[in-house]
C-alpha cells in the first residue's frame, strides 16, 4: 500500500499538460478490436484503467502493444474468447464495454458484472436491454451476463437516464447488425463523440454524436486506422479547480475549453479569472471566492465527476453553499475525509451544504473513489501543515504521473509505501 504525503498551504504557478480523457480511451481502445487489422491510438492515458482494459483484450486474444509514449496499437485478428475474465473486470466498471464488442465481433458474450468505484447503485440493466433491442439473447448466470445472437438487427432503442455506459455500449455492439439502429435519449458526452469519430474512422456509418439522436447503420466489417484522443476533461477541470484553490497562476495545457462550459461558467460565477486559447486555460484565484449553487447534470452540464474537486473549492468561498448530486447515490463519501481537515459540510440526501471559508489543516485521510480522491489531493494542497493520503489505487486510475505534474508546479508531494493502515 502505498500513500502520498502533501505539504500543503504553498502558491503554486506555472504550467500542467492533462493527459488523453481516460474515458474517451477505454471504449476507443476496446472498439479497435472490432477490426481484424491494427489500428495506432495516440494520446492514450497509461493509468490503471488503460492497463486493465488492454490486459482483458489481450486474455481475449487481441494483440495490444504500446508504441512510445501516449502511443497504443491495437490489432483485433486474434480476437476468438467470449469470455472475460473476471478478475480483470472486477476492477473497474467500464471493462463491461467489452461486452458489446463481442457481442459485435463474435455474436457472443460472457461477461462478470464489474466492478469500479463505491460511489453507489450504477446497474447495467440499461445495457442490456440495448442488446435485447437489437436481437441479443440475454441471461445472468451465476454474476455473469452472458448475451447471444446469430446476427444483431438493427432497431430502436431510447437510452434511459442518457446512460453514457449504455450509450456506448449499444453503439459497440449495433456497428456490425444488419439493419439501422436508431438511439434515442443518447449521451451528448464528448467521449461518445470521440468513440463515433473512431468508429466512423474505422468504417462505420454513424450520425447524429453528439446529440440525442444517433443513428448507425450496420456494416459488414471495420478495417484500422489512426486516431487521436481527446484530451482528458475532467483532468484539467480538476487542475483548473486546484489552480483556483492554490494558485498563483495556473495554465493547463492539452485542453479544450468548449467540453468544459458548464464548469468554466462555475468558476467565473465564484469570482475565478479565466484565460483561454485554444489547446490551453488559464486560472487565477481572487482574494475573495463566492459561494455558488451547483446540481450536477447529465452533459452540457456540471459534470458528477467534477463535483469533489469543486465542492473542495467551495470551502474557501466566503458563505454557503450547495452541491446537489443527481446522477450517482454515493458520491458524498469524501466529505468524511474532508471534515477531518476542517472542511464544514453537512450531507442532506442528495445535497451538500457548505460553508465557508474554512481553515483547512492536514490530515491523515483516505480516498474511496476516484474524484473524491483528487479532492482529498486538492484540499491537502490547500491545508495547512502534513497531510497522509491513502488509497491510491483509486486516483491511479484516471490521474498519470499526478505526483509529477504537481511537483512542476512547486507542490511538495511525495509518494511513499505506508506501513499500515490507518484505524
Amino acid at each position: 500500500m502505498s500513500k502520498l504525503v502533501i505539504d500543503g498551504n504553498k502558491v503554486l504557478n506555472g504550467v500542467i499538460t492533462a493527459s488523453g480523457a481516460k474515458n474517451s480511451a477505454l471504449p476507443i481502445i476496446v472498439a479497435s478490436a472490432l477490426a481484424e487489422e491494427e489500428s495506432l491510438l495516440r494520446n492514450v492515458p497509461h493509468g490503471t484503467d488503460v492497463e486493465t482494459i488492454c490486459s482483458i483484450l489481450s486474455s481475449l486474444g487481441a494483440k495490444v502493444s504500446w508504441d512510445g509514449p501516449g502511443q497504443l496499437r491495437v490489432n483485433g485478428a486474434g480476437l476468438k474468447k467470449s469470455k472475460a475474465p473476471y478478475e480483470l473486470v472486477r476492477k473497474m466498471r467500464a471493462s463491461f464495454y467489452v461486452a458489446g464488442m463481442l457481442l459485435g465481433r463474435l455474436g457472443e458474450a460472457v461477461v462478470p458484472l464489474p466492478g469500479g468505484c463505491s460511489i453507489g447503485s450504477r446497474p447495467v440493466d440499461f445495457h442490456i436491454k440495448g442488446f435485447e433491442a437489437l436481437g441479443a439473447d440475454v441471461t445472468l448466470e451465476h454474476g455473469s451476463m452472458k448475451a447471444r445472437a446469430k446476427r444483431l438487427t438493427g432497431s430502436k432503442y431510447y437510452v434511459s437516464r442518457a446512460s453514457v455506459g449504455a450509450t456506448v455500449n449499444t453503439m459497440l455492439a449495433a456497428v456490425l447488425a444488419d439493419g439501422t439502429t436508431v438511439l434515442e435519449n443518447a449521451a451528448r458526452e464528448p467521449e461518445v463523440v470521440d468513440l463515433a469519430n473512431l468508429l466512423s474512422a474505422m468504417g462505420a456509418k454513424i450520425r447524429g454524436a453528439g446529440m440525442d439522436v444517433i443513428r448507425i447503420e450496420g456494416v459488414d466489417r471495420l478495417h484500422g486506422t489512426e486516431h487521436e484522443i481527446i484530451p482528458d476533461r475532467i483532468e484539467v477541470g480538476s487542475y483548473l479547480i486546484l489552480g483556483a484553490m492554490v494558485g498563483g497562476e495556473v495554465v493547463v495545457e492539452n485542453a479544450m475549453g468548449e467540453h468544459l462550459r458548464s464548469v468554466l461558467a462555475s468558476l467565473e460565477a465564484i469570482g475565478v479569472k479565466i484565460k483561454e486559447s485554444t489547446t490551453a486555460i488559464q486560472v487565477s484565484r481572487p482574494d475573495k471566492l463566492a459561494p455558488l449553487n451547483i446540481v450536477t447534470q447529465q452533459y452540457p452540464g456540471f459534470p458528477t465527476d467534477l463535483q469533489a474537486p469543486f465542492s473542495v473549492l467551495l470551502t474557501q468561498a466566503d458563505g454557503v453553499s450547495t452541491v446537489r448530486e443527481t446522477i450517482f447515490d454515493g458520491r458524498f463519501k469524501y466529505v468524511d475525509e474532508l471534515r477531518r481537515m476542517g472542511a464544514d459540510i453537512q450531507v442532506e440526501r442528495d445535497t451538500a451544504i457548505i460553508t465557508g471559508p474554512a481553515e483547512l489543516a492536514g490530515a491523515p485521510v483516505e480516498a474511496t473513489d476516484l474524484r473524491g480522491g483528487m479532492a482529498l489531493v486538492i484540499g491537502a494542497l490547500s491545508a495547512q501543515g502534513r497531510s497522509e493520503i491513502i488509497g491510491l489505487e483509486h486516483i491511479d486510475r484516471g490521474y498519470e504521473n499526478l505526483e509529477q505534474k504537481l511537483q512542476n508546479l512547486g507542490a511538495s508531494v511525495k509518494r511513499f509505501r505506508a506501513n499500515a493502515v490507518r484505524s
